[in-house]
């Protein structure tokens, strides 16, 4: 009497259980205990999704808590692929901000020790009594270079002043001088024109190459904040939930292996990354004016060709100088009046007593082989390097223009993230299939269109916004660099 009923009892059964095996959840299972999750908890068999926030409330093999570490993990994916394309960009800005600062103020170093070791051997202790105003001189342009508050013309004149000052008095030792006449003899700088024309050409040429390569080096440091800044996506609500069902829904919908269509996940991420893609504009322009001012860097008024021979210029100004000293002196006794003789008992010297000689600098052929010119010939090789890390940081930059509108683009070509656009075996945020939707352009405001984000494109990210204005401050800095003039930096206070 049994017997029928228990044999489609039976047939029920195994029909249940062969329909059950057909959902297991293993594979979800395997991928997200490959994630790092603990399996406790997650179903064996798709069960029903009501309880679901983001993906299909349909049979399902996700618990709300596994959908809610999957929606976490799918921010931090999203996170480590934009550090993991923007790597390159920033360890560039990274790598080269640090190689041309250390070799700006090696440049500065070994331009000091060659001309203390240049003028100890030509002018002995004339140089060595006076060597403070050398030291002054190297000391404020290396407080310039780092980004101290200091006006180049202003700082270069007193320095020709106070050598004149220095000179005047050892070629006139016979008379002595108090602060009142030599603040006169000063006046009378621009008019005499002492040291020739030395001051002038030097003025030009040290104020182009600092000014050139003190911006570039802030240029290199600003690419490489904002670039890291720019790096660390802020991730709205509406975005978090487009990227939950762009990576993470297939393993609710018992598809863990099937990776998102092309297109469907550049609508994604150009709605997430919206606000970087503005940024574009303002950076290329940033990126057009750092290659200007390189081209500065390889040209005549490069930092190096001006300080390599520094000694030289001030050692022939000097010169200059001794050669017009009667004329000089004679202009300045009628204009300032005449000095007091020097007190009796005091050696009193002239010009031959104190120069002995005319002397005159070494060439560079002339230097001797000292620890000083072993390490210009040294500085010279480095310079040549840097001449090539030139000619690098330019092919670079010109490959990061248009880097931040192409962020989609770039993290959704790789393989591991997509498939090609024209797939049908993708995810196509329901389902396995083709994605139709067309894709968005860059930007804010394009993304009203978006059918996988809802992007407010009344309220810009504010965070971009100050990254997109200290490009703009920078950029004009460049400019002003390029065309030789002098815009003072904050202090790094500031």
């Amino acid at each position: 009497m049994l017997g029928i009923p228990f044999v489609l009892c039976t047939l029920v059964l195994v029909a249940l259980g062969a329909d059950a095996t057909s959902r297991s959840c293993g594979d979800v299972r395997h991928a997200y205990a490959a994630k790092g999750f603990a399996l406790a908890g997650a179903p064996q068999h798709e069960i029903a999704g009501e309880h679901l926030r983001v993906c299909s409330q349909g049979y399902t093999c996700c618990t709300l808590e596994m959908e809610e570490r999957l929606s976490d993990q799918s921010k931090m994916d999203l996170q480590s692929l934009l550090e993991e394309t923007s790597s390159t960009l920033r360890s560039t800005f990274t790598s080269r901000h640090k190689k041309f600062d250390e070799f700006f103020l090696e440049l500065l170093d070994n331009s000091e020790k060659s001309l203390n070791d240049m003028f100890v051997r030509t002018y002995g202790k004339l140089y060595t009594h006076n060597s403070e105003i050398f030291e002054d001189l190297f000391s404020e342009l290396k407080r310039y270079y780092t980004g101290g508050n200091v006006n180049l013309e202003e700082m270069l004149n007193d320095f020709w002043s106070r050598l004149l000052e220095r000179v005047f008095q050892l070629l006139n030792s016979q008379y002595t001088f108090g602060d009142d006449y030599l603040e006169c003899i000063s006046k009378y700088a621009d008019q005499l024109k002492p040291f020739g024309d030395a001051p002038h050409k030097l003025k030009a040429q040290v104020t182009r190459a600092f000014v050139a390569a003190r911006t570039f080096v802030q240029g290199l440091m600003v690419g490489r904040e904002v670039a890291n800044r720019v790096s660390k996506v802020n991730i709205s609500p509406a975005c978090s939930k487009a990227l939950t069902r762009l990576m993470y829904c297939p393993y609710c919908a018992g598809l863990p292996e099937l990776r998102p269509c092309g297109n469907y996940c550049r609508n994604v991420l150009k709605g997430c990354l919206a606000n970087q893609a503005d940024l574009d504009p303002e950076w290329n322009l940033f990126i057009d004016a750092m290659l200007l001012v390189a081209d500065r860097l390889e040209g005549p008024f490069n930092i190096e060709a001006v300080m390599e021979p520094l000694d030289v210029k001030i050692s022939e100004a000097i010169m200059t100088l001794q050669d017009n000293s009667m004329q000089v002196s004679a202009k300045v006794f009628q204009g300032c009046g005449q000095p007091k003789p020097a007190v009796m008992g005091r050696s009193v010297r002239g010009v031959s007593d104190v120069f002995n000689a005319r002397f005159r600098p070494y060439s560079p052929e002339e230097r001797p082989t000292t620890a000083a010119g072993t390490s210009l010939d040294r500085l010279r090789t480095v310079w040549r390097t840097m001449q090539h890390s030139v000619i690098d940081i330019k092919e670079k930059l010109k490959k990061a223009k248009r880097f931040w509108s192409a962020l989609p683009e770039d993290m959704c070509t790789q393989e591991r993230v997509s498939t090609p656009p024209e797939s049908e075996q993708c995810w196509n945020s329901h389902t396995k299939g083709r994605y139709f939707p067309e894709v968005v352009k860059d930007g804010l405001t394009s993304q009203l269109s978006n059918p996988e984000v809802e992007v407010d494109i009344t309220r810009p990210d504010t965070f971009i916004r100050q990254q997109i204005m200290a490009l703009r401050v920078m950029t004009n800095k460049l400019r002003s660099a390029y065309n030789g003039n002098d815009i003072l930096f904050p202090d790094s206070s500031e």
